[in-house]
């Protein structure tokens, strides 16, 4: 039987319209149970109708139909966040720990100390530049040198864990100047920007360092370590040392690297004494010594040397023949 295209469309007309009825009844008057997939977020028995929560305002019934889903995700996330810094706290433990040192050479024998122990470059070359510095690696130590009268408190880097200070304590004046750069220090330690010291001093030939002894954290102070230039009571290889007083950099003498030949080489004299002897000095006692003991004929005491302020290499070169031709070598600067 056919049904006409005009009956057709009516009906299908009709059944739209039916659809579309139910499903505003359903949408407005309806009081079906939701689903738990979009479920009702459940009131709390002693919570009011409406309020604040954790800083917003929200409204007793409102629901949210992801919930579940929102806390699996933070969760999940949480883990993987919690994951990463661990692997990440993993991998600094597992870098080598790099040590960072600055030495500050406040005295000359800051550069015997850069140049000839360390070996470590110098820029710029000029000798008479106000601001020189170098930088240097030795294993597991970063080292950095500043030098030169432009070297002032406050206008170092700062980039360091520790601290190496080259002093000048021969004189009173030097002590003074010494003392202000200590008391810089101190309030650097004090607001934990360096966490270590070690002082390299040019110290007093008579001994008298007492000025520094406050500064000693063995007295109560913050400087872990001394390298004392000449003898002193206090030497005792655990926070006080003896340092050599090294080379005269400003007579241009050369650096001459060691190797196998200097050192194993034989040398046909035991000591050495190269200097000017003045009546009733601690150097005509030491002549006088020498010879009493026979030593005068092991030891090279012949030559007489007058080095005046603009002395070179050139003039003093017999410095460098004694110095290959001893084990012990002693110098003496000029009285003028």
């Amino acid at each position: 039987m056919k049904i006409p295209k005009r009956k057709l469309f009516l009906l299908i007309i009709f059944a739209y319209v039916a659809f579309s009825l139910y499903a505003a009844y359903n949408v407005f008057f309806s009081n079906k149970v939701i689903s738990r997939v979009h479920r009702v977020v459940k009131k709390e028995s002693n919570a009011p109708a409406g309020g604040v929560r954790d800083g917003a305002p929200f409204v007793a019934d409102e629901w949210n139909p992801w919930e579940d889903e929102e806390v699996e995700y933070n969760s999940a996330l949480n883990k993987k966040r919690k994951a990463f810094k661990q692997y990440m706290a993993r991998i600094d433990r597992s870098k080598p720990k790099r040590y960072k040192v600055q030495i500050w050479g406040k005295a000359a024998i800051g550069l015997y100390l850069w140049e000839h122990i360390l070996e470590g470059p110098l820029n710029p070359t000029d000798k008479v530049a106000q601001w020189r510095e170098g930088e240097l690696q030795s294993g597991k130590v970063d080292f950095s040198f500043y030098t030169g009268p432009a070297v002032v408190q406050g206008h170092v880097p700062l980039e360091m864990n520790s601290l190496v200070l080259v002093l000048n304590g021969r004189e009173q004046q030097k002590v003074s100047y010494s003392t202000r750069w200590l008391e810089h220090v101190q309030a650097l330690v004090q607001s934990n920007t360096v966490s270590h010291v070690a002082v390299v001093l040019l110290g007093n030939e008579q001994c008298n360092n007492d000025w520094i002894a406050p500064h000693l954290k063995r007295n109560g102070g913050f400087v872990d370590l001394l390298f004392l230039i000449y003898d002193s009571p206090w030497v005792n290889d655990k926070d006080v040392f003896q340092w050599p007083l090294g080379v005269a950099t400003y007579r241009e003498f050369p650096m001459i690297r060691p190797n196998a030949q200097l050192i194993t080489s034989n040398r046909p004299y035991l000591c050495s004494f190269l200097g000017t002897v003045y009546k009733n000095s601690s150097r005509e006692v030491l002549m006088n010594v020498l010879k009493q003991s026979g030593l005068d004929k092991e030891c090279l005491t012949t030559w007489k040397l007058h080095t005046g302020p603009n002395a070179s290499f050139n003039s003093v070169s017999p410095h460098c023949f004694t110095i290959l031709f001893s084990f012990i070598f002693g110098s003496f600067n000029l009285e003028y």
